[in-house]
């Protein structure tokens, strides 16, 4: 394949990257004067690339993919559907950020560079189809992750949370580079191909310690249970946009790496891995609901929340099937929007004095000092909680049919009754606002731009999300099928 090709189907990435470096130019010569419009910029060439992986996933012409630069990277429905999640979740996030920092006097335009550099590795993590493609796009994405969640160079909490964040970070690479070499010397190829042909013939001990070492790597980054220590203390600890950007983005980029990691390479040996998968599946739905009952402050709380939704999407990993990639895809879609909706109504909660309020003790009365908010707030609550008519139901729902159509009805079963555990703290959620009394002031009013965020998360969110559900499941039937016929 010439170099045309595969620049053509990197275009994303090759944009987001030349977008990066002149930005950082920009901020180096001007400083902290341009930080908005370098903002601004940053989501315009996000809107670029969200166009151009939309353009890739609905062109019939790219339907069956291709690979680009000798087969170090792979163009397909499965990574532009994921890139399109992430891209659109960034930008989001970009538009809520800058009044956060503003307050603190402590907004710089690298801020937006760090974003886009981390977009780039993550688009690179989704479409590798080989180790070293893809531990590139992981280290790319991990070291922006670690100065974002330490940008308030004056805030002990945010310097905590980054340097926890590095410290188990790099504890994960290095887990999942040692994998990454036991695989290799079994297989004798880096090659997601080479290694999945490798594996269908033979599978050693030793091989099955590298597939061990690497799922356990990228558990972490998807804070799945038993390496979702990090995620409270650093989803506490950094900014709230942030945390919202972690909870989001990453996220997506995470399991999509992690889908393509066990149905490509490991395809073969689908046995090894199933139970692995399974037990994270339901230890991160127990865990994160259980750990989050007892939590006051919000951004804790939605950390736990996080670790329960990635055992749901787990779930429809473990089946290992088309319609359970699909589900996974399709509850991703779900989830990005509930999660980045939540967070943006916590950024809106703030004293009179412009203080963030993080609290359960700050959101009582919230229905009568600010309803709108309370109403948007209750509707996302409840459709985390997977309570039908709410579109959040719908995502628990795919999931659940994947594992039940391949005869894992236990594992759905008991999928189904731990879900029952989450309801409790989102119900709090309800109580607080509407049943208790008020205690303190809050800011009245918030900016457009976060208006905008919420009302469209809380939209789509609503029954009227169901009439979303034809396309949706096209395109993860689409996307999944990519990862299929590679097989």
């Amino acid at each position: 394949m010439d170099y045309a090709t595969s620049f053509y189907f990197t275009g994303a990435e090759v944009g987001l990257s030349i977008a990066g470096l002149v930005l950082l130019l920009v901020v180096a010569w001007t400083g902290e004067k341009a930080a908005r419009g370098v903002t601004i910029a940053a989501v315009a060439a996000l809107f670029g690339a969200s166009f151009w992986a939309g353009h890739l996933l609905l062109d019939p012409a790219f339907e069956l993919g291709g690979d680009a630069f000798g087969g170090l990277y792979r163009m397909d429905g499965f990574a532009n559907f994921a890139k399109l999640l992430i891209y659109l979740a960034t930008i989001a996030i970009l538009v809520v950020t800058p009044r956060f920092f503003d307050a603190r006097g402590q907004y710089r335009g690298e801020y937006p560079v760090l974003m886009l550099f981390n977009a780039v590795g993550m688009s690179m993590m989704v479409s590798a189809v080989d180790l070293m493609t893809l531990y590139i796009g992981l280290e790319l994405s991990s070291l922006a992750s670690y100065v974002l969640a330490s940008f308030l160079r004056n805030d002990m909490r945010s310097s905590e949370a980054g340097l926890k964040y590095f410290i188990l970070g790099a504890l994960a690479s290095g887990i999942i580079l040692y994998g990454m070499s036991l695989v290799y010397g079994f297989a004798g190829t880096t090659a997601y191909e080479g290694i999945r042909l490798a594996f269908a013939s033979s599978f050693p001990t030793g091989a099955l310690f590298g597939v061990v070492f690497v799922l356990a790597g990228l558990a972490f980054k998807v804070a799945a249970v038993p390496f979702h220590m990090w995620t409270p203390d650093v989803y506490e600890g950094a900014p709230t946009p942030v945390t919202a950007f972690f909870a989001s983005a990453p996220k997506v980029a995470a399991v999509a790496m992690l889908v393509r990691m066990a149905l490509d390479p490991f395809g073969s040996q689908s046995a090894a891995w199933q139970q692995i998968v399974i037990f994270a599946a339901l230890a991160s739905i127990v865990v994160g609901a259980l750990g989050a009952i007892g939590q006051e402050n919000l951004k804790r709380l939605l950390a736990y929340s996080s670790i329960n939704n990635v055992g749901f999407i787990l779930i429809g990993l473990a089946a290992a099937t088309p319609s359970g990639a699909s589900a996974t895809l399709v509850y991703l879609a779900i989830y990005v929007p509930m999660t980045i909706g939540s967070f943006v109504a916590l950024l809106m909660l703030r004293s009179p004095l412009g203080e963030p309020l993080e609290t359960f003790a700050d959101i009582r009365g919230l229905s009568t000092t600010r309803p709108a908010l309370a109403w948007c707030v209750l509707l996302l609550m409840f459709s985390l909680a997977g309570i039908p008519p709410l579109f959040g139901f719908w995502g628990k729902f795919v999931v659940f049919q994947a594992a039940v159509e391949a005869d894992m009805i236990a594992l759905a079963a008991i999928g189904i009754a731990a879900s029952v555990i989450g309801a409790f703290y989102y119900l709090k959620f309800i109580k607080v606002m509407f049943f208790d009394e008020p205690q303190g002031e809050l800011e009245t009013r918030s900016p457009k731009g976060h208006w905008a965020v919420l009302a469209i998360s809380a939209a789509l969110m609503s029954p009227f999300g169901y009439l979303l559900t034809p396309i949706l499941g096209e395109l993860a039937d689409r996307a999944a099928s990519a990862l299929f016929f590679a097989v």
